[in-house]
């Protein structure tokens, strides 16, 4: 009788402190900040940065930010549990010829991605199939999880197969729940003027450089349009959460927005489709001060319509992305 190969999922997204308190935001802010991927100053001149003018100040404000959100947990923890358990649920009934494990891991902080590959270690696998939750691939945040496996991959004798799915920025099915999703938001709240497609930033140098993430999220923001069947005056792609002094991509979000209000725009949604899960980025930043920006500057109406989080049809993309990589392994690994 033969064991059941061995295959771990690790559904891995960015991260977030222990607590909504300064000294675990300050131990989470060092470890993401400090991430040369994230960061491409000079690391010498950066950590002289960080240690003088941001740690010592910034931490305070970002914990205040994170405990108008957090509830047991943080948000984005608590949604890749849950994530984690329903994917979990339909695959190891699924694919029974395996012994199949799903888990949760983070870049920074808790679970720790280089703590779940260790743990991996310590029970070897046949294969390791790797799914970060970032929809448009970027150096700052794919990346990062790259890294960490190929360090981890060095320390290896026995090595796993690997598979590592790079993102799913046009997958139908994506496409589909973002686009339900504003349809369910939208069959409650009525329809607004704009419907704004916010994604996280990068700087503009960045994307010189040649990462693709910007021209991924203005194709992932024109597919849900075209789903939606918006005229180009009815919607708008933006970046949100520049840091610093340096020019990022562009349209601005906060920008956008108050020129909107400015124009008598009265009434907008506002969407992120660069998010698998909300997170102090959306719920706090996107929810919170872009609408008092938008209310400051003429706007009436303004509302978030939530990240696509643990909905059914988000899980059935994810269960979809992983099954096409474990009906290849049936043909290799099956006994």
């Amino acid at each position: 009788m033969f064991a059941k190969p061995k295959v771990t999922i690790i559904l891995a997204n960015l991260g977030t402190p222990d607590a909504p308190t300064v000294p675990a935001v300050r131990t989470f802010l060092q470890q993401f900040l400090s991430d040369q991927r994230v960061i491409e100053i000079p690391k010498l001149l950066w950590q002289i940065i960080l240690r003088l003018f941001i740690l010592p100040f910034r931490p305070k404000r970002v914990a205040q930010a994170y405990a108008q959100v957090w509830a047991k947990d943080s948000p984005m923890r608590e949604i890749l549990l849950q994530q984690v358990e329903a994917v979990r649920a339909e695959l190891t009934q699924r694919y029974s010829q395996f012994e199949l494990n799903v888990v949760p891991a983070m870049t920074y902080g808790n679970p720790n991605i280089q703590t779940v590959l260790s743990q991996i270690s310590a029970q070897p696998q046949d294969h390791v199939i790797l799914l970060p939750l970032f929809p448009q691939y970027s150096a700052t945040s794919t990346a990062p999880l790259y890294d960490a496996v190929a360090r981890w991959v060095l320390t290896q004798r026995n090595l796993p197969g690997l598979s590592l799915i790079r993102d799913y920025y046009q997958h139908p099915l994506f496409i589909q729940a973002l686009a339900q999703s504003v349809r369910d938001y939208q069959a409650i709240h009525g329809k607004p003027e704009k419907l704004l497609m916010s994604f996280h930033g990068i700087p503009q140098p960045y994307a010189d450089k040649g990462d693709p993430y910007a021209d991924r999220c203005r194709i992932t923001g024109k597919l849900v349009a075209k789903a939606l069947g918006l005229s180009e005056d009815q919607y708008a792609i933006s970046f949100q959460s520049r840091f610093g002094k340096q020019e990022w991509v562009k349209p601005y979000t906060d920008a956008l927005i108050e020129e909107w209000g400015k124009q008598g725009v009265k009434s907008i949604q506002v969407m992120s489709p660069a998010f698998s899960a909300d997170c102090l980025e959306t719920l706090e930043e996107l929810a919170i001060e872009n609408a008092d920006t938008f209310k400051a500057n003429g706007g009436e109406r303004y509302s978030y319509i939530p990240a696509l989080n643990s909905r059914e049809d988000h899980l059935q993309l994810l269960n979809s992305l992983l099954q096409a990589n474990l009906d290849a392994l049936t043909h290799t690994l099956a006994h």
